[in-house]
């Protein structure tokens, strides 16, 4: 029982990091060689909202 519970917290906490855009981060951390820094993690969100929002919706 406590396997399970184990099971479905950890598949929890990896889809809040998958909402939280943590894995999106790590993922641009390792593509393009830099380390995790308060400044890059600002530049990650800035360059995220800013492509997020420019992209014209149509109708």
């Amino acid at each position: 029982m406590m396997h399970l519970a184990r099971r479905i917290a950890a598949g929890v906490l990896a889809l809040l990091r998958e909402i939280a855009d943590e894995n999106a981060y790590h993922r641009h951390l390792a593509a393009s060689g830099r380390e995790h820094s308060g400044a890059e993690w600002r530049s990650f969100c800035d360059n995220r909202l800013r492509s997020k929002y420019q992209r014209s919706k149509c109708c």
